[in-house]
């Protein structure tokens, strides 16, 4: 499968470019940096690398849509922010002090909507990025929520059920008076589950008196969760990939994929592209990776993963790293699992003609310039896999209403807003020669900063 690279010439806002073989998000990478070129507004020197980029990306948008600067600051700036002690008595009476973080970054367009992550390198800034990123990511898609994000240092793989569920619970409680069905809405994350939704939502319903399951999204389906919200992220992925391969007339079936990382949203979109026809032919986790040019038989390797852990030791494909699988010619490279894994070093050797984010945040500042250059379309994680906060819309809605749909309206919904959300974007970057991710960019920030200018200033 081949297609036409052809790169925009032009990058002034109010220039179109109506070439039809302009193919949306392989404008030149040449835009500068604007994060330090607004007075007051640059980057601070003590910010995390997560934050530094949320800034810059929000300073690229600010740019292109031409806002002042006191709007620019209003969107780079949290709207509420709590950093909480959480106290833990372990099972063997020794007690652990954690920090926990809850940032709502903007609420003009809706409640604050966002996962809860335990891991040990959870900060304030990481907190804050990812919130920020919530809220673009909600508006791209059209849903009425801002962004906000919650998290707690704590290694799970440390501690006991028990002991995690009093660390949620605390958690739960200390940020009371911040969350709730029209304040702030959790959703798992790195490092928590259904379960931990559960907890969270039994925690504060208790103090509230009476069941509220609108408090969190992706709880388990015995206490109102929704169906379809397991697999959500990944099918969001593969219905954009349809989509950017439709922008250039082909079709998913046929077409080769590599996915890095294997976990909950890796795994669900390899069988689910392999359900659309294409062949999977990387795979890789923490502890390998999988090659098979001829394509590899997901619903086998599922069960040896349910098996054994791990991808390493299927018999149905060669060894392979991470750096080969990253270098590998497909049609489709899938990042899946952590951040920044597309780098200066790694970027210069992608050979797929389309990357897809499925995790948060995989490509770095860097990376997406050399890829613009080499005219590699990267479909940004703000879209590729906003659809598990579709879902999560759908489940809180539901929850709001205690009526539930069944598993085709919830598919046939999510497809729709998936393949609208991508069109919108693609028309985005072709009219204005931008990238797929400076597009989604400019329209997640021009809804929620005509939120604010519609709601006004109070007082």
């Amino acid at each position: 499968m081949s297609t036409q690279n052809t790169a925009a010439a032009a990058h002034d806002t109010e220039q179109q470019d109506d070439s039809p073989e302009q193919r949306p998000g392989s404008s030149s990478p040449e835009r500068p940096p604007v994060a330090s070129a607004r007075p007051g507004l640059a980057v601070p020197a003590t910010a995390s690398v997560p934050w530094a980029n949320a800034l810059g990306q929000l300073a690229g948008a600010v740019e292109i849509l031409g806002y002042e600067e006191g709007l620019h600051e209003m969107l780079a700036t949290p709207r509420r922010e709590i950093n909480v002690a959480v106290p833990l008595r372990r099972d063997d009476g020794r007690v652990e002090l954690f920090k926990g973080f809850r940032v709502q970054h903007n609420v003009s367009r809706g409640p604050g909507k966002g996962g809860l992550r335990f891991h040990p390198s959870v900060d304030a800034d990481e907190v804050r990025a990812l919130a920020m990123l919530m809220t673009w990511k909600c508006a791209v898609v059209d849903l009425p929520y801002g962004g906000a994000k919650g998290g707690v240092g704590i290694d799970p793989a440390g501690y006991s059920e028990r002991e995690l569920e009093r660390v949620t619970r605390r958690y739960t409680s200390e940020i009371m008076p911040m969350i709730g069905p029209e304040r702030d809405i959790m959703a798992p994350d790195m490092g928590t589950s259904e379960k931990t939704m559960a907890w969270v939502m039994d925690t504060y319903s208790v103090s509230q008196g009476y069941t509220i399951p609108g408090v969190v999204t992706g709880k388990p389906l015995a206490v109102g969760g929704s169906l379809g919200r397991a697999t959500a992220t990944s099918r969001g992925v593969v219905h954009v990939t349809i989509s950017a391969l439709a922008e250039v007339g082909e079709e998913v079936t046929g077409a080769t994929v590599a996915i890095q990382g294997f976990g909950k949203v890796g795994a669900h979109a390899a069988s689910i592209f392999a359900e659309e026809g294409a062949r999977v032919v990387a795979v890789s986790d923490q502890f390998g990776g999988l090659h098979n040019a001829a394509g590899i038989d997901v619903p086998r390797l599922l069960d040896h993963v349910a098996a054994t852990g791990s991808v390493v030791g299927f018999e149905g494909a060669d060894p392979v790293d991470n750096d080969t699988l990253l270098a590998l010619e497909v049609d489709v490279l899938v990042p899946a699992a952590i951040d920044g894994v597309l780098d200066s070093r790694t970027a210069p050797t992608v050979r797929a003609r389309f990357v897809v984010e499925g995790a948060n945040g995989p490509t770095t500042a860097d990376a997406d310039r050399i890829l613009a250059a080499k005219g590699v379309v990267v479909v940004p994680d703000i879209l590729a896999n906003a659809g598990g906060v579709v879902v999560s819309y759908f489940e809180w809605v539901q929850s709001n209403q205690t009526y539930w749909w069944d598993a085709n309206e919830i598919e046939q919904k999510l497809a729709d807003r998936m393949h609208s959300a991508f069109r919108e974007v693609a028309a985005t970057s072709r009219a204005q020669g931008i990238t797929l991710r400076d597009a989604a960019l400019v329209i997640g920030v021009r809804r929620v900063a005509e939120a604010h200018q519609i709601r006004g200033l109070y007082p």
